[in-house]
């Protein structure tokens, strides 16, 4: 008996719907996986956004909870941020705060990394103790470090004192000239542990190889470090710096802890001109304003890391 098999062109549009059946509850079920974070990132992200960008254009006062009118005003909430000198202050501020404190943990986590990469006795322990400024909340460790700079009866101004450096006492935290160079002194302390250990963990992935074989052709440890260390830690530098901008460039509960915004104004940011505006002059409209401007940065520096990431991704291929 002869069995007569159907031709292809019969089969394939029985095969069809089951295949496009079978790829459609494939991407059901993904949507399904995806569903409670896209729903938690509107609820608690993108509903704030528009809501801040919103109030932004409105005159938004205490009375407007009771009242619930909020008028839109155009863009004189805008005009009159931008017209307070205090704003570019804060701005300027802000880039001496935010680039003082990237290039201090960024360089001191660096070099903590490389020393840490050569093995030795009781590493492991150091380096767990240096991450305890990461683990320690951030308010915690500006009162503490409020009381070690106190002018009058701080420690490190009696250890200047013993080491013949100073003999009158530095104005740590109540002179304008100096109080953002502290701020940025203790968000450094901070931020090194953070910086130490993503670079750290870098270093570990550069194969050992290329260490051998620069030792080899008789490169010193500068011209290693520079031709080696530091083009193969590109991408987790890049990682670094951005979240630690992004990090950095908001932080208010330091400031607030440290010195409260002054003396004089001397270490206001935008994070603490968003705070003052909203919930000291109660003008949510304004400090609106200042949260949207926060953000664009924010937002443009997160575009540049993902561009700059898909080309290291690119290149990498």
């Amino acid at each position: 008996m002869t069995i007569t098999s159907l031709p292809t062109e019969e089969r394939a549009p029985e095969r069809a719907p089951a295949r496009r059946s079978g790829a459609g509850r494939r991407r059901l079920y993904q949507w399904l996986f995806v569903a409670p974070a896209l729903v938690y990132l509107l609820a608690f992200f993108g509903y704030p956004l528009v809501r801040n960008v919103l109030m932004s254009f409105q005159e938004f006062t205490p009375t407007t909870y009771f009242t619930g009118e909020s008028p839109f005003n155009g863009l004189d909430n805008w005009r009159e941020v931008f017209d307070n000198e205090l704003f570019g202050d804060a701005l300027w501020q802000t880039i001496l705060f935010t680039v003082g404190s990237l290039v201090g943990q960024f360089t001191i986590g660096l070099g903590l990394a490389v020393f840490f990469s050569r093995r030795f006795h009781l590493s492991g322990v150091i380096r767990a103790v240096l991450l305890l400024p990461w683990l320690v909340p951030m308010v915690v460790s500006a009162v503490v470090w409020r009381r070690i700079m106190d002018e009058d009866h701080g420690i490190l101004n009696s250890f200047l004192e013993t080491v013949g450096l100073s003999g009158d006492g530095v104005p740590w935290l109540s002179s304008p000239s100096v109080a953002l160079l502290s701020a940025i002194l203790v968000n450094i302390w901070i931020g090194i542990p953070f910086n130490m250990v993503i670079l750290y963990g870098g270093l570990q992935e550069i194969p050992r190889e290329l260490y051998e074989a620069a030792s080899l052709d008789g490169a010193g440890p500068w011209r290693t470090f520079r031709s080696i260390t530091l083009p193969m830690l590109r991408p987790v530098v890049t990682v670094v710096l951005v979240l630690g901008f992004m990090s950095t460039i908001k932080i208010l509960d330091l400031i607030l802890a440290l010195t409260g915004g002054g003396p004089a104004d001397s270490t206001q940011t935008l994070g603490t001109l968003t705070y003052q505006l909203s919930f000291l002059q109660l003008d949510f409209g304004q400090g609106a304003v200042v949260g949207n401007v926060l953000i664009l940065i924010s937002a443009v520096f997160a575009v540049l890391y993902l561009r700059i990431n898909r080309s290291d991704n690119q290149q990498g291929k």
